[in-house]
């Protein structure tokens, strides 16, 4: 979207080129980025100095993420390939352990400023903007594919269900695409709010249903949960 939006327009041409820039950034990153941070996290280990783990960690993200943006990728591809990278090192636990406060920090920050940016005035269900029902075509949608596609799996002794219901909620990721969607101007006010909706619905409906999920399978086993 933000390629899209920095181009000026939406051509075949133009998708082709930013898919496989992302597609070539990735491989790249990925043929090469295994080979070098091994290298990279024992030379940090040398360092005596406190925190110089996570620290080094966030600048190889952020560095990713900058090249990324100068590719005209959107950063989070840039962000999620030093995880796939710096996942292949042998410090990764002491990696992921460090970075849990930094998310408990920024995580919320992050989700407050979704918040601020929906205009409540636009979810109205009797308004013009009809932002509401498209929140709700969207989670409909959200929910019948992923039901109806483990529903269908045809093998035997699978937990249909509770792998449908469970890759029901849109998370994360769904409202950063909206976000930089929001501030590149490729969607509006009422679209974003749609989204931002959904994404709320989506992960509010599915821990009761799986509960209740659950029970069904345990009462059906003779009280044993699965």
């Amino acid at each position: 979207m933000t390629g899209i939006a920095k181009g000026g327009g939406v051509s075949i041409a133009a998708i082709g080129v930013l898919s496989a820039k992302a597609i070539g950034f990735l491989l790249v990153a990925i043929v090469i980025g295994p080979r070098l941070a091994p290298g990279f996290v024992r030379w940090i280990g040398e360092l005596r100095a406190r925190g110089t783990l996570i620290v080094y960690s966030m600048i190889f993200a952020v560095g990713l993420a900058a090249l990324a943006d100068m590719m005209g990728l959107a950063t989070i591809i840039g962000a999620f390939t030093a995880g796939l990278i710096l996942a292949t090192t042998e410090r990764r636990e002491p990696i992921e352990t460090s970075v849990k406060p930094v998310a408990d920090l920024l995580v919320p920050v992050f989700f407050v400023s979704v918040g601020m940016k929906v205009d409540p005035a636009v979810l109205d269900p009797f308004g013009e903007h009809g932002a509401f029902a498209v929140a709700l075509l969207l989670t409909a949608a959200a929910v019948a594919s992923k039901v109806v596609t483990a529903v269908v799996v045809y093998q035997r002794g699978v937990r249909r269900w509770p792998v449908g219901v469970g890759m029901v909620p849109r998370g994360e990721v769904g409202l950063i695409f909206a976000v930089a969607g929001l501030a590149a101007g490729v969607i509006a006010d009422g679209l974003y709010a749609a989204v931002v909706l959904a994404v709320m619905l989506t992960t509010f409906i599915v821990p009761p249903w799986l509960r209740a999920v659950y029970g069904v399978r345990s009462r059906g086993a003779g009280g044993v949960t699965p």
